[in-house]
């Protein structure tokens, strides 16, 4: 089974994904990610879909419900990467990835995800 490879980088989890998404992918990549941030205790997540075309509504559920469930053991996802392509046809079939942060390119994604760390670590200690 093809699976999408998480590199871990200063307690930040990236996930590059460079195959089609497919609904046993797209489970099996939120399972991962999910065992990752509790086993790193990672801060943050950062899901690359600048390979990707299309997805459908159910891999848009999976997306969501990922950060939903990286939100809840205390970190954060973003999704970058998104093409103009991807971004149009999501837009045509009405499907939103509401709740999920979203940045440009991986670059931006890493930069949004030190922030809300350098926020969070400020709101714990003062």
């Amino acid at each position: 089974m093809d699976r999408i490879p998480l590199i871990e980088v200063d307690k930040v989890l990236i996930a590059p994904v460079q195959i089609d998404l497919n609904d046993q992918v797209a489970e099996r990549l939120q399972q991962e990610i999910l065992e990752q941030v509790i086993q790193i205790k990672a801060h943050g997540v950062l899901i690359d879909l600048s390979v990707i075309d299309i997805v459908d509504s159910y891999i848009l559920r999976i997306l969501h419900d990922t950060a939903l469930m990286v939100r809840a053991l205390g970190a954060e996802l973003v999704v970058c990467g998104i093409s103009a392509d991807l971004a149009i046809a999501l837009t045509e079939l009405g499907l939103e990835l509401t709740g999920v942060e979203t940045a440009l390119d991986s670059r931006m994604g890493l930069e949004i995800l030190r922030e809300r760390a350098i926020q969070k670590r400020r709101m714990l200690h003062g």
